[in-house]
């Protein structure tokens, strides 16, 4: 999809317009943006524009005097209608889809001009990277050292000891933070030692970031638009959006700031890295999962990878509108939790399966004891009644480790109804194999895995790794007993995620494990933006525990098995 964008600048009668195509633009005064505006009331990166699939977003980049969309000024993500007027500073902009015989009319009269116009510049300027080298900002530089100017003044200034002796908060020490760089920089400018083209306001947030958050990577936390943060050393910062990745222009000072990000990082959830133990996995307040590495094991200096946790819960209807799956599966699958079903999600990195499992374990009845045991506590639950478990790695000594499998068999001596374990990848699936078969049913899991029937030998192995010499029959019996239903997701080639296959293992026959197929996603090619194409319907097979649904006192048409009836079928409690 294509996008017109009007843009009219202080001392312009007239709108100059531009094309775009679907992609994610920051709007500033700044050289590095992708829409740069000559207005002095626009902040060096002032805010950021969102193109997708015919919408049009824009969020403001707590910049100096603000965004406004018809008047308001916004404080969050705001999706434009055409007619929507958004203005930054003295900048007055308008942002429209525009179809293709529309594209082409435009694009007919910018070949006829013998000169190169703007509309075409700002085209070429708002296409995102595709070279893998940083986008040069003039700027860097200056501002780096005057970064770290103002940072060492701060330390002399805020005496960060003698105030935590004294017992002040975290508040109120980033409140003291924030007054002291801004008394620094107020300083700085009223002597005239402020090097023009720097954006005061974003200088002190800058500074108070990396003095006391987490430096450059405030802003991208702060942006829903990314998913994941790849940090590969001080110079180099990427991100994911809608499933591909981009380099940013952000920059950390040098590999101390870093490690200083990452100390912040680990320390308050009672973690370390060192060179004793050069990697950490932990996670933000937020449950963003974190993972770092740092030299001598990382050769291009500290990295972290952050993949960040949805600041609000996804519910069945965010799903189906992602295309990830539809209701009918949704439908099932929540029959599948009620009747107490043993369910695995199983998916390569990435390809949502902590948020599928956090979607499943919504529809838990509220009544319910549930045990949740992770390595990173990312799951959050709805239910009144629900107990978190998080594993410990081993102290500077090496010892107190707790492991998911201890955490695992201490939750059976916990009187739960349910149990849900983050992710099996070792010895502890023998155990939750094992609880599965003992009268604890209804747990939910996830496993790394390719496609369903791959679940089941990386079952088998995991068995193995708990150290007990069992022949395969007998594990494959245990896997057959214990799982009810396999959900494979999967990132796919354009970067959405997809629920491919909803499978129910049946049973055995002689030595191998038994399943069928109940939904699946078929893949029918790619569409000219490279988008997949494809549909998620049922296969026709009818679950074996099909008729055990009245003795729950559920009811489901059986037209939702039927892979020639398009109909939304709605799982139903028999009497009311």
């Amino acid at each position: 999809m294509a996008f017109a964008l009007d843009i009219v600048q202080p001392g312009e009668g007239t709108a100059n317009r531009y094309l775009f195509n679907d992609g994610s633009y920051i709007i500033g005064r700044g050289p590095s943006c992708h829409i740069s505006l000559n207005d002095p009331g626009v902040s060096e990166r002032h805010a950021l524009l969102l193109l997708s699939d015919a919408t049009a977003t824009i969020q403001d980049m707590h910049s100096v005097n603000g965004t406004f969309v018809n008047g308001s000024q916004i404080g969050d993500i705001v999706e434009l209608s055409p007619e929507a007027v958004v203005q930054l500073g003295d900048t007055v902009l308008r942002v429209f889809p525009v179809s293709d015989e529309e594209v082409a009319e435009m694009q007919q009269a910018e070949e006829a001009t013998a000169e190169e116009p703007p509309a075409q510049q700002a085209e070429q300027k708002a296409e995102p990277a595709e070279e893998d080298e940083p986008r040069p900002d003039p700027m860097a530089e200056v501002r780096r050292q005057v970064k770290e100017q103002i940072q060492k003044e701060l330390i002399d200034r805020l005496d960060l000891k003698r105030l935590t002796v004294a017992g002040v908060d975290r508040a109120g020490l980033e409140r003291q933070a924030t007054a002291k760089i801004h008394e620094i920089v107020e300083q700085v400018r009223s002597n005239g030692k402020l090097p023009a083209g720097i954006d005061a306001d974003r200088l002190e947030r800058e500074v108070f970031n990396e003095a006391m958050r987490l430096g450059p990577l405030e802003d991208l936390l702060a942006d829903d638009s990314v998913t994941e943060i790849m940090v590969n050393g001080p110079q180099r910062v990427y991100v994911e959006r809608r499933g591909k990745l981009q380099l940013t222009d952000l920059q950390f000072l040098d590999d101390a700031s870093v490690m200083a990000v990452i100390e912040r990082i680990v320390s308050p959830i009672g973690r370390r890295i060192d060179e004793s133990q050069p990697y950490v996995d932990a996670r933000l307040a937020d449950g963003s999962r974190v993972n770092a590495i740092i030299p001598p094991l990382a050769l291009s200096g500290p990295t972290i990878t952050i993949r960040k946790f949805a600041k609000r819960t996804l519910t069945v209807e965010d799903f189906v509108n992602f295309g990830t799956w539809t209701y009918n599966a949704a439908e099932f699958m929540k029959a599948c939790v009620i009747m107490r079903k043993n369910i695995i999600v199983a998916g390569g990195t990435g390809s949502g399966k902590t948020i599928l499992l956090n979607l499943l374990s919504g529809f838990i009845p509220s009544s319910e004891r549930i045990v949740t045991v992770e390595d990173a506590a990312e799951l959050k639950l709805v239910q009144p009644h629900v107990v978190r478990l998080e594993a410990r790695p081993p102290n500077i000594e090496g010892r107190g480790a707790v492991t998911i499998r201890d955490l695992v068999k201490n939750c059976l001596r916990m009187r739960p109804d349910r149990i849900i374990v983050g992710e099996c990848r070792g010895g502890e699936a023998l155990d939750m194999l094992q609880a599965m078969n003992t009268g604890h049913d209804g747990s939910l899991t996830t496993v790394h895995a390719n496609s369903p029937r791959d679940v089941i030998s990386r079952l088998e192995t995991m068995v193995l790794m708990s150290g007990m010499e069992l022949p395969s029959r007998a594990i494959r019996e245990q896997i057959a007993s214990a799982v009810d239903i396999i959900i494979h997701e999967s990132r796919l080639s354009d970067g959405s995620r997809k629920v491919v296959a909803i499978s129910e293992v049946t049973g055995m026959e002689g030595q191998q494990i038994v399943m069928q197929d109940i939904f699946q996603f078929r893949q029918t090619g790619v569409d000219a933006h490279g988008k997949v194409a494809g549909y998620f319907r049922p296969t026709g097979a009818i679950p074996t525990f099909y008729e055990h649904l009245k003795s729950r006192g559920l009811h489901l048409d059986t037209a939702i098995f039927d892979p020639n009836r398009q109909v939304e079928v709605r799982l139903e409690k028999i009497g009311e």
